[in-house]
């Protein structure tokens, strides 16, 4: 994980918070907005080299009448989820009309594949879209996660001569960051109790191999739990 990348991401995601959910939310529910832009930012923003490819096949299926292309179309986006609405987040910049704007990313929304469905509404964010829109915030939030200063896409931006301007934003790091803003939101709230935060993958790793490796040549074909484990370790040190 590139910690400058993690850092700078955070701190921008802390920044859209900040700016654009004050007098529209109490502090302790902005997550219930950034949190699932975050992550359709990321789906928007991976998919956007192949969205065109996209369009052009559903296209076709629909003239020949098919319903159910949820898989062709993944297959040509290149990932296991997709989005066949005809825009794009940055497209929706443009929008000026309120109404019109509340429209279309709802159809955007509605474009992901059924297993993108599946954590939009695990989010319940569609609840919170007629607020954005009744605040006007909904284009300042898009606005600014589509802010070309940052990428979230798993591909580098280059520039027109094939230099890097930005680098990619992998797995890793875009999960990472996502657990650290979940834990600075606990942190506003007060929120501190056992369980209420992730813990980062590289600590569960660390701790992982602290626990397997000092006993690793005493473990056979059989199930241990690491209590077991210490507790035969102390014994034989103690009886030694």
């Amino acid at each position: 994980m590139d910690q400058q990348i993690h850092n700078r991401l955070v701190s921008f995601i802390w920044g859209i918070a900040n700016d654009c959910l004050v007098d529209v939310y109490e502090v302790g529910d902005y997550r219930k907005v950034i949190l699932p832009m975050m992550v359709i930012r990321r789906f928007d923003a991976v998919l956007a080299p192949t969205k065109a490819a996209v369009l052009a096949l559903r296209q076709k299926l629909e003239a020949a009448d098919m319903t159910d292309f949820d898989d062709a179309l993944c297959h040509v986006a290149g990932y296991a989820f997709c989005n066949s609405s005809p825009f794009t987040l940055t497209d929706l910049r443009s929008r000026t009309n309120r109404q019109q704007l509340e429209q279309d990313f709802r159809l955007y929304l509605d474009g992901f594949s059924e297993n993108v469905q599946d954590i939009i509404n695990r989010f319940k964010f569609r609840a919170q879209i007629e607020t954005l829109s009744e605040h006007d915030v909904l284009g300042l939030l898009i606005e600014r996660f589509t802010d070309p200063t940052i990428n979230l896409s798993n591909k580098p931006v280059l520039d027109e001569k094939g230099n890097e301007l930005l680098p990619a934003l992998d797995n890793h790091t875009m999960g990472t960051a996502f657990e650290e803003v979940i834990r600075r939101f606990n942190e506003e709230t007060n929120v501190t109790d056992a369980g209420r935060h992730f813990t980062p993958r590289d600590v569960v790793r660390l701790m992982a191999e602290l626990a397997f490796v000092p006993v690793a040549d005493k473990i056979q074909d059989s199930t241990y739990l690491i209590y077991e484990i210490k507790t035969q370790n102390l014994i034989q040190r103690t009886a030694a």
